[in-house]
């Protein structure tokens, strides 16, 4: 990568190098154990300049979207955010009103986990859903899905035949394009001259301070912070007029965005949240200079951990098969002589193999008939919804292990150790 692929400067620096790694949603079947596995360099970079955070674009959306792994109705509390946004949304834009014939698109629309409250509500939709296997899984809920890449064709092709969106959503998505520009544009496209555009995404501020450096991997292309993803959506002729904090994937921000020319002044939140990265230094080299350091503790204290368990004859599992998990596994070095298996709720990955470190992928009925002493949650991010759902793993002894932002040990329901 010699150019910031958001304003072309050439003035990029390193942030954190974690090596070489397989992408993160490759998982293995059992014949592909004895094959070649291709890893490619995942080195964080902050362009000096716009401060867009970035890695280089080694691997396309094509190979990792056209058979997705990740189907998001499976996570309770993902499905239960999308409810309370749909009913929130309907209010501030005004959809649903009666006599009036709004449409909604949501891109990367995934199986279709929050278009459907848009369907319940009778209101006319769309999702633009690159994956084939989870785009008929959202046709088979009722959700309209376009198997497609969003771009500033498609979105004239949408607009062209459906009509402008009064709303259009994009959760989760604006990190995975490499063609943040061209992407932008699609959006533009797609939204009515008077309409609306929401976007979540991971916080640059959250994951910084909070070491969440896991949720660096090659879907990932770029990592925003407020500051920069204003000139992200300028450079399709958006403009932010507010913001909300989100408490989702360890801490994201979501972006209410408008065409430029209907935009107006931004809310004071913006402003506020502009002021917070300033002062923790995400606009100077000064904000990034820490973090190497802290992410190689990380690493430390979870292999430590799973060392010493593993002297003492514990057993150490895993839950879910996310990936972030795979960026953490790799990273660690870790592999089934630490950790014996994991497991997930999606049976799309049982009896696959976590990419690079080559771990069992179970079902998550394993767990209690094994008992093990510890299971390590990949997901942290999820961890109330998740503590919550294993607490039966306290019934005969085990404790659960969070390791970001610092490695923590749960003792019982109640109670919980720092390491």
């Amino acid at each position: 990568m010699t150019r910031c692929r958001l304003c072309g400067s050439e003035a990029t620096a390193s942030v954190v190098d974690l090596g070489a790694t397989p992408p993160c949603e490759s998982f293995l079947a059992a014949d592909q154990l004895d094959q070649p596995e291709p890893a490619y360099p995942l080195h964080l970079r902050v362009c000096t300049d716009c401060w867009l955070a970035q890695i280089p674009p080694l691997i396309t959306p094509e190979e990792t979207f056209k058979e997705y792994a990740y189907f998001s109705s499976y996570s309770t509390s993902w499905v239960e955010h999308a409810r309370t946004f749909v009913a929130d949304a309907v209010q501030r834009v005004g959809l649903g009103t009666e006599g009036s014939d709004a449409f909604v698109v949501e891109v990367a629309s995934n199986d279709g986990y929050l278009l459907k409250h848009v369907v319940d509500r009778g209101i006319r939709c769309l999702g633009i859903e690159p994956s084939v296997n989870v785009g008929a899984a959202a046709r088979d809920k009722g959700v309209p899905t376009l198997t497609e890449f969003l771009s500033p064709q498609t979105g004239a092709a949408v607009r062209a035949e459906h009509g402008p969106a009064n709303l259009v959503v994009a959760n989760n998505v604006y990190a995975h394009i490499p063609d943040v520009v061209g992407f932008t544009q699609g959006l533009r496209a797609l939204v009515a001259d008077d309409g609306w555009v929401s976007i979540e995404v991971q916080h640059l501020l959250t994951l910084i301070e909070d070491n969440q450096y896991d949720t660096i991997y090659h879907e990932h292309f770029q990592y925003y912070t407020v500051a920069s993803a204003i000139q992200a959506l300028a450079s399709g002729g958006l403009a932010l007029v507010d913001v909300e904090l989100l408490p989702t994937h360890g801490g994201s921000i979501r972006l209410w965005a408008r065409p430029a020319d209907a935009a107006g002044e931004p809310s004071e939140r913006v402003a506020d949240v502009l002021a917070r990265e300033k002062a923790a230094g995400l606009q100077e080299l000064s904000g990034y200079t820490e973090f190497s350091a802290r992410v190689a503790k990380v690493r430390r204290d979870l292999l430590k951990f799973l060392i010493e368990a593993a002297e003492r004859g514990q057993t150490v599992v895993g839950y879910g098969a996310p990936g972030k998990g795979n960026t953490l596994l790799n990273h660690c070095g870790i592999r089934p002589d630490l950790l014996a298996y994991t497991v997930d709720r999606n049976p799309y990955k049982h009896g696959r193999f976590t990419p690079g470190t080559r771990i069992p992928i179970l079902a998550p009925e394993q767990i209690a008939i094994d008992k093990p002493d510890y299971v390590l949650v990949l997901p942290w991010n999820l961890r109330a919804e998740l503590t919550e759902q294993l607490s039966y793993v306290h019934e005969w002894g085990g404790r659960l292990v969070f390791p970001i932002p610092e490695l923590s040990i749960v003792e019982a329901a109640s109670e919980e150790v720092t390491a």
